[in-house]
């Protein structure tokens, strides 16, 4: 097992510097640069002030010097400073991270919790009126629109239905808190709380659908193998034949899936929280692509591409504990 991780991890080295590279230059081919935005109307910069701004930041340089100083300053730790900001990669990366896990930890919780008992029932009572509603659903799911799905949640909770005590807006339309409002306690926590249900329902919908209807058909594959039949046959309780027998092996496509979505922990999700105003690394991420702000988008592109890396690898020793018939020598 440590030589397959070993291997692994120096395998992913190359990879990775291919990736920086090819990501760095096409930003460099982008139109505009971090200094377009101050050659706008009212900007107050000439080409003069220009110039030396962009000597000052290393942005005249050929591209390859440029990219070897980026290199090196990010082996020392170092991803520079963000232009639009005058603060450093790594805080501006820190400031909005824990909203993101908090957003994204509580969308995925919210799907895994639901959609693994709705994928196994469904295929337990295959073509039932229960069966039929969730294809239904799960069909629905994945063919609406995220960024459209979001709107709509905001028309309906905010614009159209009003709380019937107070007379506001039932559910908020964005943020992560109410501002100008001083809560402790139970009314902070409700507070976050309300401001999470839209986005959530909005990020889970897709989730759900995708992994309830996955794990149906990996369910039905399994339950008429013959190492389930011989579980029946030895008379063990259905619960310990379908969760411990079928769904364990079931699960292994399962956990592929769910390995490519574990780097939205960090990346947050770009539709959502551009959307609902949701202060996360999609929202950061957008915000950096808008102002052309190079050192930001090359440090989240290079630590999402590490969580990719990671998180498939985390998938392969998931398999091996989940299937003893997987060995990896």
């Amino acid at each position: 097992m440590g030589t397959f991780i070993l291997r692994r991890t120096l395998g992913a080295i190359p990879l990775l510097l291919f990736v920086s590279i090819a990501v760095y230059g096409l930003l460099q081919l982008a139109p505009g640069g971090p200094t377009s935005m101050y050659l706008r109307r009212g900007a107050g910069m000439n080409g003069d002030d220009l110039a030396k701004l962009e000597e000052s930041l290393g942005l005249n340089e050929p591209f390859y010097v440029q990219y070897w100083r980026w290199l090196g300053n990010v082996l020392q730790g170092d991803f520079g400073m963000a232009i639009t900001s005058s603060r450093s990669v790594s805080a501006e990366i820190l400031d909005r991270l824990p909203n993101t896990i908090y957003l994204m930890g509580s969308a995925w919780l919210l799907t895994l919790l639901l959609a693994i008992p709705i994928g196994i029932y469904s295929a337990m009572r295959q073509y039932t009126k229960f069966d039929h509603a969730v294809t239904a659903f799960t069909f629905i799911g994945q063919s609406i629109p995220t960024f459209w799905f979001g709107l709509l949640l905001i028309l309906l909770f905010y614009m159209k239905l009003d709380n019937p005590f107070t007379g506001d807006p039932l559910l908020p339309s964005g943020g992560i808190r109410t501002i100008g409002e001083d809560l402790h306690g139970w009314a902070m926590v409700k507070d976050r709380i309300l401001h999470l249900i839209l986005p959530v329902t909005m990020l889970s919908l897709g989730w759900i659908a995708w992994y309830s209807r996955f794990l149906r058909a990996t369910m039905l594959e399994v339950i008429h193998l013959d190492y389930v039949r011989t579980a029946r046959a030895k008379g063990l309780n259905e619960r310990v034949v379908i969760l411990k027998h079928a769904f364990r092996n079931a699960a292994i496509p399962l956990v592929t899936l769910m390995a490519l979505d574990l780097p939205a922990l960090f990346t947050g999700a770009l539709f959502a929280e551009v959307i609902f105003s949701w202060p996360g690394m999609g929202r950061l991420f957008f915000q950096a692509a808008e102002r052309r702000d190079y050192g930001l988008l090359m440090a989240i592109i290079m630590i999402t591409s590490v969580l990719i890396i990671l998180s498939n690898l985390i998938a392969d020793l998931i398999y091996a504990r989940l299937d003893p018939r997987i060995k990896y020598s």
